[in-house]
């Protein structure tokens, strides 16, 4: 076969994938308890990582920003910018790569080993969908994750902004506040980073379950998937976020 071939039947398989996720996502006690274990386990243990890199961008965006703008005399907007920039890119953007490099890498991982140890092949001959039960619980979980995680990565840049803004550089609480305030929209900039986020959750677990899920049944094989969904899955939140971006604003 020639790649664009294979291509072709790499996207109409993955298709078909998140389809079977989609009708096995029926809520029922054991799906409910599956998600709750899974929104703990790739939610909740993301959040130091999310804090501290929410922190350093927010620190690092304030500081550049009052360079720049301090050159034409309007230093004190710098909340604004640091503000649109989160909402808008940075938040949902960061959050997703570090989503999948903590979380999607997990997932890929595995139904790798699952794929490797039997443990799929078990479940169907136990007459129990696989795919309802490891792969939908998981899928949902980063859906509803990431846009938790996103508003504290924004959270956390924000404070540190504003920790940088009045206590190194100097400037006034109480302008910071304001301007950004009045240069963050919340339909335009608030809810647009949270749908962004769930698109970002979406392609992140989608891609790390087709991948992991249709691992090579060995050791090796496992490796290999869990590299390739980091890879598949981080190049097209950044092509997403271009298209939503474009469409959006």
């Amino acid at each position: 076969m020639t790649p664009l071939t294979d291509t072709v039947r790499a996207l109409g398989r993955s298709g078909l994938f998140l389809l079977a996720i989609l009708r096995a996502s029926t809520p029922h006690a054991d799906f409910l308890r599956e998600l709750t274990r899974e929104v703990y386990k790739i939610g909740a243990r993301s959040l130091p990582i999310i804090a501290v890199g929410g922190a350093f961008v927010g620190l690092s965006v304030t500081l550049l920003g009052h360079n720049a703008l301090a050159t034409y005399g309007a230093a004190n907007q710098v909340s604004a910018l640091v503000g649109l920039g989160l909402y808008r890119e940075l938040a949902p953007v960061l959050t997703g790569l570090l989503f999948i490099g903590r979380a999607g890498s997990s997932i890929s991982a595995e139904l790798g080993l699952m794929r490797a140890t039997d443990q799929i092949t078990a479940l169907g001959l136990m007459a129990i969908d696989p795919v309802a039960k490891a792969v939908a619980p998981r899928f949902w979980a980063a859906v509803l994750c990431v846009p938790l995680l996103t508003a504290f990565f924004t959270s956390f840049g924000l404070l540190a902004s504003w920790f940088e803004a009045v206590h190194v550089l100097g400037l006034e609480p109480g302008p910071y506040w304001q301007v950004l305030r009045d240069a963050v929209d919340f339909r335009d900039d608030f809810l647009v980073a949270f749908y962004k986020a769930a698109v970002f959750g979406a392609l992140a677990a989608w891609v790390a379950a087709f991948v992991g899920y249709h691992a090579e049944p060995t050791i090796e094989g496992t490796s290999v998937a869990t590299t390739r969904a980091v890879v598949n899955a981080s190049l097209l939140v950044l092509m997403f976020n271009f298209v939503m971006s474009a469409w959006l604003f």
